[in-house]
């Protein structure tokens, strides 16, 4: 009855919360104390799942890190600041990390403990959950063999030494590791509420969380909201008691917003009419360059994409420059080797593919000898299908790609299919794709972010199921060497020869690209596009100046 009872009054709270929202305008310009305490931004894309360990879009992550706080924590810079963790130690041979953790509470008020974080690292590679992300935390000793059901999740190298001492150990040492436990696939979950409710623990009348805002209304399609969560061990320096999150794709439905004064951030924009966006939204324009790579996928466990010379003569032939100059948002850069440039622990001359230095006219012609050598030919032609994200620049791009390919000869026949961009990446985890579109944005600043995409073992995210035991042997000789140089070169050797296989083919370096209202404070742009709702405010909130900011990273 109780139960019940709890589940009426909090829908009915979230369906007046949401009338509220809607009236709500200004942008940024005051009228009242229910306008001024929500943040309103867009997220560029259908939210499939706000489950730490079920989640791997990069949209998703906006609200799962509003909600959740892990050892580590981003501050508004992205610089890996202490979280539930207030201090650590690693041993001599950078294998074993332990953190010695505040005393923080679930929202219900329930003490998190070190438990909490020896559960949720054994959920994420428990087998029958099949987490997406499952790999990224490979480096956990025999996390790769938890989660292939080959040892009981009791061996994963995690454990509580008391209730406020948790300890890592790892397989390789990791130079990186403060950086990754910032991300979402180690946040503490709260034990006692998902063995109680399952799947839907994470709906809006189940939820408990530990971050600075708690899920109170998600209907998809419409909005998600989130009111702050007063039992935040850092609450009282959050500027905003509620953030509303818009599911837009559709960048004419975001500017219409914010020209009604209902939007303050959208995490996208239209970047070929960037010159136009900034005279009509003055100030609201922000991007840098980011560790963002746009990458085509070529399905190399299927015909005719095991062909190496397949996958090389349609690499050739996409016309970069042109895409970057003309289509793309001012900025971005073409893009010939797959970790980007500003990424950190990697000061080597980076490898590039072969054909960078060939004009397009040389190109289009080793494609064509390729693909005649590999048996294509007016007799038989190579078909296939292109799909892309209906999101950002994709869709202008993609006609430009199919051009290019047809560039090579009559006999080339591409196929272009816009895709949801939720749907595009599910596609791409299940394998069910010939070539396609995507990107991914560094989650830590280390090439081994990038690189063990292509790993053999890798599993949803090895999209195209690239499988080359050569590659595989010098990332895993990379992981146990600890000179930085050295780890470096041999990363090096091992993007040479994974790029001149051609898994897949690199496109641009993208600049980050988010509509900002000059009005919100606390926004700090970095290469990996990571801006927290804690660290921001508005001007015209009381106490809401970049001194409250500042007063949170020195917490």
């Amino acid at each position: 009855m109780m139960k019940s009872i709890k589940t009426s009054l909090l829908g009915a709270a979230a369906a007046a919360m949401v009338f509220t929202l809607a009236g709500c305008g200004g942008g940024g310009s005051g009228g009242g104390d229910d306008e001024a305490a929500v943040l309103r931004r867009g997220i560029s894309a259908k939210v499939d799942t706000l489950d730490p360990h079920r989640s791997s879009a990069k949209w998703e992550n906006i609200v799962i890190s509003d909600m959740f706080t892990g050892l580590m924590q981003s501050a508004a810079d992205n610089e890996p600041i202490p979280g539930v963790a207030e201090s650590w130690e690693t041993s001599e041979d950078g294998l074993t990390w332990t953190f010695k953790l505040k005393e923080t509470q679930w929202s219900d008020g329930e003490p998190l403990t070190a438990e909490d974080f020896v559960y949720a690292f054994r959920r994420i590679q428990d087998p029958e959950l099949a987490s997406q992300y499952s790999s990224l935390l490979y480096i956990v000793k025999n996390a790769a063999e938890v989660n292939a059901g080959e040892l009981p999740p009791e061996e994963l190298g995690v454990r509580a030494i008391d209730d406020y001492t948790f300890e890592i150990t790892l397989e390789e040492p990791a130079p990186y590791l403060l950086g990754l436990l910032t991300h979402y696939t180690t946040y503490p979950v709260p034990q006692h509420i998902v063995e109680q409710y399952g799947e839907s623990w994470i709906q809006p009348e189940n939820i408990e969380v530990n971050g600075p805002y708690k899920l109170a209304y998600w209907r998809t399609g419409d909005q998600i909201v989130s009111e702050k969560n007063p039992l935040f061990s850092e609450a009282d320096s959050v500027c905003f008691d509620r953030v509303a999150y818009y599911e837009l794709e559709d960048s004419a439905a975001v500017e219409r917003k914010i020209e009604a004064g209902e939007m303050d951030i959208n995490n996208g924009f239209d970047g070929g009419r960037v010159d136009e966006l900034k005279k009509r939204f003055p100030g609201w324009v922000r991007t840098t360059p980011g560790l963002v790579t746009t990458y085509w996928t070529f399905n190399s466990s299927q015909e005719p994409f095991t062909d190496v010379r397949v996958r090389k003569a349609l690499a050739l032939a996409l016309d970069r420059e042109f895409i970057v100059d003309k289509v793309l948002t001012p900025g971005y850069v073409p893009a010939y080797s797959f970790v980007p440039p500003k990424m950190s622990n990697y000061n080597v001359e980076r490898p590039e593919v072969s054909f960078m230095d060939k004009s397009r006219e040389a190109r289009l012609e080793d494609a064509r000898a390729l693909l005649q050598e590999a048996g294509y030919g007016p007799d038989n032609p190579l078909t296939f299908e292109f799909i892309y994200r209906s999101t950002d620049d994709n869709p202008k791009v993609a006609p430009v790609a199919q051009a290019n390919w047809e560039d090579i000869a009559p006999w080339v026949n591409a196929q272009i299919l816009k895709q949801d961009t939720k749907v595009l990446y599910a596609r791409l985890r299940q394998a069910d794709f010939e070539v396609a579109d995507g990107a991914w944005i560094a989650d830590f600043d280390d090439p081994i972010n990038f690189l063990y995409l292509l790993e053999s073992d890798t599993g949803q995210q090895n999209y195209g199921r690239y499988s080359n035991p050569q590659y595989d042997a010098l990332l895993s000789k990379a992981s146990q060497t600890r000179d930085l140089e050295e780890r470096a070169e041999i990363f090096a050797e091992a993007e040479k020869l994974m790029l001149e296989d051609y898994p897949i083919t690199p496109m641009w370096v993208q600049v980050t690209k988010n509509l900002v209202d000059p009005d919100i404070t606390g926004w700090e742009e970095n290469a990996q596009d990571n801006h927290r709702s804690r660290w921001m405010c508005r001007k015209d909130l009381e106490g809401g100046s970049d001194e409250v900011a500042d007063a949170s990273l020195d917490d």
